[in-house]
This record gives C-alpha cells, structure tokens and sequence, in this order.
C-alpha cells in the first residue's frame, strides 16, 4: 500500500505537502488551476493590497547562477479585483496572501472574501524591500499582536503568518504570533540581497536592494524552520530554496508539516509538484513511513 502523502498544518487540510509560494505566478485562477492538477496541494497568491499598486520600474528580477534577485515591489490589483475573480472557484486550494500597514488595512481586505471559497489567508509580514509594510511590520512586535487580532477576529478561516529574517529577533516575531491566535507560521520570506553590475558600476535592481531567493537560502530557512518548530507548539511550513524531493524532506524531517515552492517553478514548471510529490513517496516507502505526520520533525530527537 502506498504511503499516504495527504497532511495538515493546523486547520488546514492538504492532500498533497507541496505548495505554491506567494508571489510566483501571480492570481491567475487558470494558472492556479493547472497547478493543482499537476500536483500542488495549495496555491498561495500573490500578496493583495487594500488598493491597487503599480511596484517598482524594471528591472525588477535577475537570474543568479543558483537563484534569483528581485525587488517587484509587491505589485498587485488589489484585494476586492482579486476576490471578485474568486469569486468564480469551487475546487481549488487557494490561501490568499495579504499585506499592509495598519490593523484597518487587512480587516478591510478580510471582508472582501467573506462569500470566497479559499483555504486561508497568510499575513505578509516579511517582504524585504517594500517600506512600511512586510519585514517593517514583522519587526514590530505591538503591531504585528494587533494586526492578528484583528484578522482573527474577521476571519472564518485559519490565519498563517510568513515570517523572515530582519532587523529584530525573528522568534520574538513568531512567539508575538502565536500569543496572538496565529494557526500556523511560514518560515521563510526572501533575504535582503543585492547586486551591481561591474560594468556600470550601478546596482542592477531599480530599487537597488532586493529579496534572495532559491537553493541559496535553503539552509538559513531550513534552520528557522527547526528552530521555530523545537521552541513553539505551532505548525510550520517550509519555504526557501526548495528544488527537489530530497530538499522537501529536509523540511519535513525538521518540524514542517508542509513546502511551499517557488523558485523552482520558473526552473522546472508545473512538473516540480509531482517530481517532489513522488520522490518524498518513494523516501516514505523506503523508510517505512505510512503518513507524512510520522516524518514531521524526526531530526528534533537527535
């Protein structure tokens, strides 16, 4: 019998650990669609604002030798387009990214989805080079407390929050979190990077500083994810840096209960769902497991 992959993080039930990060493919509900038929067990959107906004001029995004750089500037059509489109699924996984300033920011947007089928939501509080949202947010502890009493309080559906690294203690983030009602945490967003052309001797991103983001960042995310997972009793998912079946283990073996993937997909497409799907499978045959929840933090024991 084959091993059953399905898994929850909290409330949330997946029939599949891998997941579509925020900010790849953007809110194309045809897009998403095709994705979850070729393997992803959830969809999260882009990040939706209160209004509409533009992001930053190119070039926004480069391809590193193992990776990417970008600074897109969280560019979206705001949060009642996106919910009108919706309005329009039934079947498909989808957790609606959010991100503000202010308590009111991400109340209003609640409200837009109130008659929308999705999964959840997960509050942004880690972009690295948006001002006075993201990893601004994050790194207030009182703000952050609010923000998700607010939301929980609105919302009819679990509430993740996605954390980074920034100015302040990142477990101070996630313990103010959980203190606050969070049903699950994401770890991690990208790391603030840069690069400059030599020729030029410019910085190559419009807005200089950008988010790091592919196999790079893999261990630093991994590390947060054990140690978020061995400090809180929260459920976690991993995200950063994830290509392959071997590196979703990782995740899993280290406290996550799922994977969000993302950087992988402008490598390998749509197939990168099943390739891991399968491979994490074949490791649970292998290893004797029979449900992802036996898997789920066994590196914590040594």
């Amino acid at each position: 019998m084959s091993p059953d992959i399905s898994t929850r993080v909290g409330q949330i039930a997946l029939e599949r650990p891998t997941m579509l990060a925020s900010g790849i493919l953007g809110i194309s509900l045809d897009v998403f669609g095709r994705l979850y038929k070729e393997g992803a067990g959830a969809l999260v959107t882009k990040s939706l604002s209160k209004e509409p906004w533009d992001g930053y001029p190119n070039p926004t995004i480069i391809g590193l030798k193992n990776g990417y750089l970008n600074a897109v500037g969280l560019s979206n059509p705001g949060a009642p387009y996106f919910a009108k489109m919706l309005s329009q699924n039934q079947t498909i996984p989808i957790i609606v990214s959010l991100v503000g300033s202010i308590p009111e920011d991400f109340t209003f947007m609640i409200k837009q989805f109130e008659n929308v089928k999705i999964l959840g939501y997960e509050l942004n509080l880690s972009c690295p080079h948006v001002e006075k949202v993201g990893l601004e947010v994050g790194d207030d502890p009182e703000l952050v407390h609010t923000i998700i009493k607010s939301v929980k309080k609105e919302s009819k559906v679990p509430v993740l929050a996605k954390v980074g690294l920034g100015s302040s203690d990142y477990l101070e983030t996630v313990r103010t979190a959980c203190e606050s009602g969070i049903d699950g945490i994401t770890a991690i967003n990208t790391l603030r990077a840069m690069a400059i052309d030599v020729e030029t001797a410019r910085p190559i991103l419009s807005h200089k500083i950008g988010g790091l983001s592919g196999p790079p960042i893999k261990p630093v995310a991994v590390r947060c994810v054990y140690e978020i997972s061995s400090k809180f009793d929260i459920p976690v998912i991993g995200c950063g840096g994830i290509s392959s079946w071997e590196d979703a283990v990782e995740f899993l073996l280290a406290g996550a209960s799922a994977v969000q993937i993302g950087s992988a997909v402008g490598e390998k497409w749509t197939g990168v769902f099943s390739e891991i799907n399968n491979g994490i499978s074949k490791y649970m045959e292998k290893k004797n497991y029979g449900k992802i929840s036996e898997m789920v933090g066994i590196a914590k024991k040594f």
